[in-house]
C-alpha cells in the first residue's frame, strides 16, 4: 500500500507547525513489510517522529506485499543493487538468506547496544552476525499455554495444577472422558508446536554450530510424545486445516473443539479477530516444563525490522527505526497497538502496559504478571542459512507423516528429514 506524499492528515499536521518546519521539505523513506498492522504501525509512528522532530520530517511510504513476494523481491532488489526500500521487514525464518556474504544489510548496533540491557537480547541474536544487529524485532513471541476454562472445569482439571508435560497429558486423559473436546491440536503443516516444544527443552534444527541436530533423542522423544497423544491416546488431533492459521482451525477452536493449544503471546489477536465466541473462556499460562526446573516458554516467530544499504539515509532511518521500536514509548505502543509482548522488558509491569485494554477484557489480568514470572525461561533458537530449506522438508513430509497420518514413527521421520537436509549442506 503506498501513500500518497501529501494527505489531508499530514497538510494538517504540516500546517500546524512553524513556518521554518514548513519550509524543510521531507525525507522520502519507504518501508516493505508483509502485515498490514506493522504498516499501521510504523505510519503511527511517522506521525509522531514528525511531531517531535519538525525540522526533520519523513514522508514514509509503507507498502505491504504477500510474504514470498515481499521477501523475493527484497532479495533480487539486494542482489542487484538496485530497487530495494529503506526499511523492510523480514521474518525470523527467512533472514538467514540475507546474512550470507557482504551482508546488504546496515548493521544496527549503535542504536542498539545502548539499550540492549532492557531487551530480551534472544530476540536481537536471531538477525545478528559477527557480532553485528541488523533487526529490531516486534516482540519476545514468549510461547504460552491457552486454556478454554470452561471445558477445563467440565473435565475436572484445576489449569493451575498442570506444571508438567506429563501433568499435561493426563488431564488430556481427563478432557476426552468428560468432554466432547480433545486436550489439544498440534500443527502437522506448520512448524511452531514441534519447534515450540523442542526449543523449551533447549534442542532445536541446528546447534549452536550449525549442524543438523534434528535427529538427537530430545526431538524424537519429544515428536513422540505428540505422536503418541494423537494416534495411542486420542487425546490430541492435528490440527483442521493442518494449521493454526486456518479457517477450518479457528472454526474447530472457537465451537470448543479443544481444550487448550500452544501458541506465542502475540497469538491472541488471533483469538480476537477469529474466534470471537472464545471471549471470557480462555486463560493465559506458561507452558508445562519437561523436567524440574526447566524452562516454561520458548521465543517463537519473529519478524525484524532492517535497514538496507541502498538507503539514500541510512542514519535517518536508523533513529527513526530506533524511535519506533527501541523507545520505551514505542514498546508500550507495541502492546497496545498490536497485542505483542514486547521486546524491551522493562515495561512489562509499566501503568500503561498494565491497563485495561481489549486483550485483558478479552483473556483476563495478569498476563504480563506471566510474562515477568518467566522471564529469563523464554530460550531463543538457532538460525542457520538452511533454516527455510529445513523448514519446508519439516512441513511438507514430517509432521504430515508423523502427526496426521502416523505412517512413520518420530525416530523415522526425523532421522529421513535430517538426511535430507544433510545432503544439502554438501
Amino acid at each position: 500500500m503506498k501513500k500518497p506524499l501529501w494527505t489531508l492528515g499530514s497538510c494538517a499536521m504540516m500546517l500546524a507547525l512553524p513556518h521554518t518546519a514548513m519550509a524543510q521539505q521531507a525525507t522520502e523513506l519507504t518501508f516493505w513489510t508483509f502485515q498490514q498492522a506493522h504498516a499501521t504501525f510504523f505510519e503511527d509512528a511517522e506521525a509522531q517522529w514528525n511531531e517531535a522532530n519538525p525540522d526533520r520530517p519523513i514522508d514514509l511510504n509503507a507498502e505491504v506485499y504477500p510474504y514470498d513476494q515481499v521477501h523475493s523481491n527484497l532479495l533480487l532488489a539486494l542482489q542487484s543493487g538496485r530497487g530495494a526500500p529503506d526499511l523492510a521487514d523480514i521474518e525470523v525464518r527467512q533472514i538467514s538468506n540475507y546474512l550470507q556474504g557482504d551482508v546488504p544489510l546496515v548493521p544496527l548496533n549503535d542504536v542498539v547496544e545502548p539499550v540492549l540491557d532492557e531487551m530480551v537480547t534472544s530476540r536481537f541474536d536471531i538477525y545478528a552476525k559477527d557480532g553485528n544487529y541488523y533487526g529490531v524485532d516486534y516482540h519476545v513471541g514468549a510461547s504460552v499455554m491457552y486454556y478454554n476454562q470452561e471445558i477445563m472445569d467440565a473435565a475436572g482439571v484445576n489449569i493451575d495444577d498442570i506444571e508438567t508435560w506429563e501433568d499435561y497429558a493426563a488431564a488430556g486423559e481427563q478432557v476426552t472422558a468428560n468432554t466432547d473436546a480433545v486436550m489439544t491440536t498440534f500443527e502437522s503443516d506448520d512448524i511452531f508446536s514441534f519447534w515450540i516444544m523442542i526449543a523449551q527443552q533447549g534442542s532445536d534444527i541446528f546447534d549452536a554450530d550449525g549442524q543438523v541436530s534434528l535427529d538427537n533423542q530430545t526431538n524424537i522423544d519429544t515428536l513422540q510424545f505428540m505422536q503418541d497423544m494423537i494416534h495411542e491416546h486420542g487425546t490430541a488431533r492435528a490440527a483442521p486445516g493442518g494449521g493454526h492459521h486456518s479457517e477450518e482451525y479457528f472454526g474447530f477452536m472457537n465451537n470448543g473443539g479443544a481444550a487448550s493449544v500452544m501458541m506465542p503471546m502475540w497469538y491472541m489477536g488471533r483469538f480476537i479477530d477469529n474466534m470471537p465466541d472464545l471471549e471470557n473462556k480462555m486463560q493465559v499460562r506458561p507452558l508445562p516444563r519437561w523436567t524440574e526446573g526447566g524452562d516454561r516458554s520458548a521465543g517463537m516467530g519473529g519478524t525484524g525490522t532492517v535497514i538496507t544499504r541502498q538507503s539514500a539515509d541510512t542514519e535517518l532511518a536508523k533513529e527513526f527505526l530506533a524511535f519506533a521500536k527501541l523507545t520505551r514509548d514505542a514498546n508500550i505502543r507495541l502492546w497496545t497497538v498490536l497485542g505483542f509482548d514486547p521486546i524491551r522488558h522493562e515495561v512489562w509491569d509499566s501503568e500503561e502496559v498494565q491497563a485495561d485494554n481489549a486483550y485483558y477484557q478479552f483473556f483476563h489480568e495478569g498476563i504480563f504478571n506471566i510474562l515477568l514470572d518467566i522471564r529469563d525461561e523464554i530460550p531463543g533458537v538457532n538460525i542457520h542459512e538452511l533454516t527455510p530449506t529445513a523448514q519446508q522438508v519439516i512441513e511438507t513430509n514430517t509432521l504430515h507423516t508423523a502427526l496426521r497420518t502416523g505412517n512413520r514413527t518420530a525416530e523415522q521421520a526425523l532421522t529421513q528429514a535430517a538426511d535430507e537436509i544433510r545432503m544439502r549442506m554438501r
